[in-house]
Order: structure tokens, then C-alpha cells, then sequence
């Protein structure tokens, strides 16, 4: 079993020896739910590819534990990078996608407000679904023992997502009718890879006309039809196997 995550705001000067405390919620949560002790160990990251490995020397009330370091592991800027461009979907499943993606190795997803989402975010709403995102892509690179956690950005408008797509050395749209598999696509060493992933009633003609006209090309995944919440997970795992990043 690896050791746990948690999370902390800078690692900055930290090296063999040092001596850093975890408290705040991530404190609580170590030593009141985890029920850390002396002696386990215990891995502290930033969250942007930083590590601190260690053992835990003592805890201090319910919310406080004391780690001293033994290594400073990082994890690095990952190539290609890979991000995927996610249709917001209805409900929950949103937070299921972000969820799947970071534990699978996604680096970067961009919220994307397509014209066939039936869900829209504005206002309030908005901001608390975007930070429903952001703590769940947290969350969920501390369960799978990340030590660089994915990139959540701000909701694009079809305009922003097809720049996005024009500065990438691989674009692709997921689309049921695209004529290549994504298997068979020829992927850049290094870079940067886009993927489109369309809402539940699919991309509009609008839409892929404006993403063509950006270089991206559409593409199968298989000859079955994905739920949007689950097709970014799918295309994930099959660029970081293709691309050896799963290797």
C-alpha cells in the first residue's frame, strides 16, 4: 500500500531532514478520519509536481501532524500534455468525468459551454461548479497518489476552445462518424495533444466546421457510442498508452 497524500501550500526549501507541519483541514483529515501515527508513513505535495516523502513524528490534537522528511520526490512536466476539452454534462456527472480523467493522468481539462449542453453555467452557479471541479480534480490526485494535479480552467466558449485547439500540435474532435480511429492517429513525441469531448446531444455542424477550420480533425474512439462523462477517461488512457506516458 503507498502512502497517502496531502496536500500543502508550498514546499519551498524543503529537503532531507526538514521538518513540516500539516494542519487546517488536511491536518484534520490525517489525523482525525485517516487516524495517522507515529511511525507511518505519509507523502506531502503542492500539487504542481513537488513531493515531500515522510514519516510522521507526532500529532498534536485532532487537526495537527508533524512529518519529517526523508525524500523530495517530483514529478515532471509531462510530455505530450495532455488536455481534454469536456462539454459540461448534466447533474453530477461532471464532477464523475473530472474525476475519472485525474485518476487516469489527464494534465489539463477545459470546462466547455457547447451549444447542445443542457447544462450552462452563469453567475453563482457557474463559480460553484467550477470549484466543484477544481476540489474534485484535487481529491481525486491525492487518491491516486499524484504529485501534480490537473489543471482545471476557467469555461471556454467555442471560440476560446477552437484557439486552443490552433495552438495544439495534435487536435481532435470525438465524434461517432469521424472516418480515423484515434488509435491509428499519428501523435506528436512531445507538445502539446487537445481533445474534444462533445455534450450528450453531440457537437453541432457549427462547431465542428469552427474546429476544423482550427486544424482539429474528428476522430472515433470505437464502435461503441461513450457517455460524455466517461469518453475523456477513454481517449486519456489511449494517448498516455500510445504516446508511452503508460510505459
Amino acid at each position: 500500500m503507498t502512502a497517502p497524500v496531502f496536500v500543502v501550500d508550498t514546499l519551498d526549501g524543503t529537503a532531507h531532514g526538514s521538518v513540516l507541519t500539516l494542519d487546517g483541514p488536511e491536518g484534520r483529515h490525517a489525523v482525525s478520519v485517516k487516524r495517522l501515527r507515529a511511525g507511518e508513513d505519509v507523502v506531502l505535495t503542492d500539487g504542481r509536481g513537488r513531493g515531500a516523502a515522510g514519516r510522521v513524528l507526532r500529532t498534536e490534537g485532532k487537526d495537527v501532524l508533524v512529518v519529517e522528511t526523508v525524500d523530495c520526490p517530483e514529478e515532471p512536466e509531462p510530455s505530450p500534455r495532455i488536455t481534454v476539452v469536456q462539454a459540461l454534462p448534466k447533474g453530477d456527472r461532471g464532477e464523475l468525468a473530472v474525476e475519472t480523467m485525474t485518476e487516469t493522468g489527464v494534465d489539463a481539462i477545459v470546462p466547455w459551454s457547447a451549444a447542445r449542453c443542457v447544462t450552462q453555467w452563469r453567475g453563482d452557479r457557474g463559480a460553484k461548479s467550477l470549484a466543484k471541479w477544481r476540489a474534485t480534480a484535487r481529491e481525486a490526485g491525492k487518491q491516486s497518489r499524484r504529485l501534480r494535479f490537473p489543471e482545471v480552467a476557467e469555461a471556454a466558449t467555442t471560440r476560446q476552445v477552437a484557439e486552443l485547439l490552433a495552438a495544439a500540435d495534435f487536435a481532435a474532435v470525438l465524434h461517432e462518424e469521424g472516418s480515423v480511429p484515434l488509435a491509428t492517429a499519428a501523435l506528436p513525441a512531445h507538445g502539446s495533444v487537445v481533445v474534444v469531448v462533445g455534450p450528450e446531444g453531440g457537437v453541432s455542424p457549427e462547431e465542428i466546421a469552427a474546429f476544423e477550420a482550427a486544424g482539429a480533425h474528428p476522430y472515433r474512439l470505437g464502435n461503441t457510442v461513450l457517455r460524455t462523462s466517461t469518453a475523456g477517461t477513454a481517449a486519456t488512457a489511449l494517448l498516455l498508452t500510445r504516446t508511452g506516458r503508460w510505459s
